[in-house]
């Protein structure tokens, strides 16, 4: 039997990896821009991640939801006041496209409505639900096509305004930084007129912080720049620094019934073990304020290096655009100077989303690099 192919590979196997860095079968070294996608959020093998886990597999590493699990009680204790949500419920999962799933589900359930509003260049996963609000049709089967859902253009508030006027909302759902897409921010004026717009029609505000939650942006979550509380938020990736663990937090607005959501795996004792470990970590070693850090540096130096037509983004989830497509750099960069980083579907953007304890020496090898590849063009 072969593997399915998923996505398209570079021929780097890593075989060890420790704080920022990767390594090869071969013993080469790379620096690791990309965070396995922006999951990485401590690091590599951090010794007080890896101690944590090895501990827990000593007690139970897992039992169902139909035991008591003190360890999910900490996570959300936790998870509550590092974000600053103490008030929220949190319901946990295995991925981001099972809390996007279990969001919608439960806009539906608090106001019975249907119609969803989502953004251009948005991402959201690829179950059901979450492909169809999702703007990509090409991964998109005949039959998730069955939600009723209106695509806008992100921050036109005047598309907002008319889909708004037209018919009863369920819920509208917004990446606090788009990813996938390019690295594309929502104005502040843009969530703040979405919550009003929210809470004026009875809709539910899903944020979906999967990939810039969790420190990434340089606070908790990124939509908290905007100072607006969403209903839902949708967490994954950076929450268990590569253990899959995902959750949604909810508004005590929202009543819980017993069986109304489910996981066989979600919460489990490993994964909740993982949780705790990635909160204690980004506590203790200030890991918020270096990648907002980190980041002012990171966009301070591109902005000095000529061949770059565009940076956005926040912290450590950054978007560098050229005038051309971003592919021969990306690869540049990882087999003549040993980096990893992330594309996007915006063909000419390359993603930048290494863990959050990087420093400036480790900038500077970035930056460092780049230059070296962007020379070439020239």
């Amino acid at each position: 039997m072969k593997m399915f192919p998923v996505y398209k590979q570079f021929d780097i196997e890593p075989v060890r990896g420790e704080g920022p860095y990767l390594w090869d079968e071969d013993g080469n070294k790379y620096l690791d821009f990309y965070g396995g996608l922006a999951v990485i959020s401590v690091g590599h093998s951090h010794p007080a991640f890896v101690r944590t886990i090895q501990q827990q597999m000593e007690a139970p590493g897992y039992y169902s939801n139909a035991v008591p699990n003190r360890l999910q009680d900490e996570v959300a204790e936790r998870l509550g006041k590092s974000s600053g949500y103490e008030e929220y419920q949190l319901f946990l999962c295995n991925s981001g496209a099972e809390a996007v799933e279990n969001a919608l589900k439960l806009a539906s359930f608090q106001n019975g409505r249907e119609k969803i509003i989502a953004f251009r260049n948005g991402f959201h996963g690829r179950t059901s639900a979450a492909v169809n609000v999702t703007d990509n049709e090409n991964i998109q089967a005949p039959i998730n096509r069955n939600l009723d859902v209106e695509i806008l253009p992100l921050n036109d508030f005047e598309a907002l305004a008319e889909t708004f006027s037209d018919t009863d909302i369920c819920a509208v759902i917004i990446e606090g930084i788009q990813g996938i897409g390019g690295v594309h921010i929502p104005e502040t004026e843009f969530l703040q007129h979405l919550r009003k717009l929210c809470t004026e029609n009875g809709a539910t505000l899903i944020l979906d912080e999967i990939q810039s939650g969790y420190g990434r942006s340089g606070r908790f979550f990124a939509h908290q720049f905007a100072g607006i509380h969403p209903d839902l938020i949708t967490v994954a990736k950076g929450m268990g620094n590569g253990f899959p663990i995902a959750g949604v937090l909810i508004s005590p607005d929202f009543e819980a019934k017993s069986g109304m959501l489910g996981s066989t795996f979600g919460g489990n004792h490993l994964a909740s073990a993982a949780g705790i470990a990635v909160l204690d970590i980004i506590e203790k070693e200030n890991l918020l304020e270096n990648a907002g850090r980190i980041g002012d540096y990171l966009i301070s130096n591109l902005q000095s290096i000529s061949g770059i037509a565009d940076i956005r983004g926040k912290g450590l989830m950054l978007g560098i655009e050229f005038p051309f497509p971003a592919g021969e750099i990306r690869e540049a960069l990882l087999y003549k100077q040993r980096i990893f980083t992330g594309s996007s579907s915006d063909k000419n953007t390359l993603r930048i989303l290494p863990p959050l304890t990087f420093t400036e020496d480790h900038a500077e090898q970035f930056l460092d690099a780049l230059t070296k590849v962007l020379n070439y063009y020239e």
